[in-house]
């Protein structure tokens, strides 16, 4: 099991940008992907976006594609989710997930969430 912790949530106005960071601790750490995911008032949650730790390789939901860009630092163990362009309708708390195995989201381990509020 590891541990999540994510950093970077905030306020901002309509149009701005924040970079989420997700550092992942506990003992020697290794995942197969790493990813993000938001839950809105009332919503469920959803995917975000997502890479492959050893590859680079990701994906995006059709909703962020275009503003939204993730990345991942081995050195640090860490993956970030750069959020330009923000929507009001991007206001969540964003949590960052390892599948560890590739057996799925189902089966990840989650940070604690981190709350973006995106003003008009």
């Amino acid at each position: 099991q590891v541990q999540l912790v994510e950093s970077g949530g905030g306020s901002v106005q309509a149009g701005g940008s924040l970079r989420l960071s997700c550092a992942a601790s506990g003992r020697t750490f290794s995942s197969y992907a790493m990813g993000w995911f938001r839950q809105a008032p009332g919503k469920e949650r959803e995917f975000v976006a997502a890479i492959r730790w050893s590859g680079g390789t990701f994906a995006y939901a059709d909703s962020v594609k275009g503003r939204f860009t993730i990345s991942r630092d081995k050195t640090k163990n860490t993956v970030y989710l750069q959020m330009n362009s923000l929507k009001p309708e991007d206001t969540a708390i964003y949590y960052c997930a390892a599948d560890l195995t590739g057996g799925g989201w189902g089966s990840a381990d989650w940070g604690q969430g981190t709350q973006v509020t995106v003003s008009s």
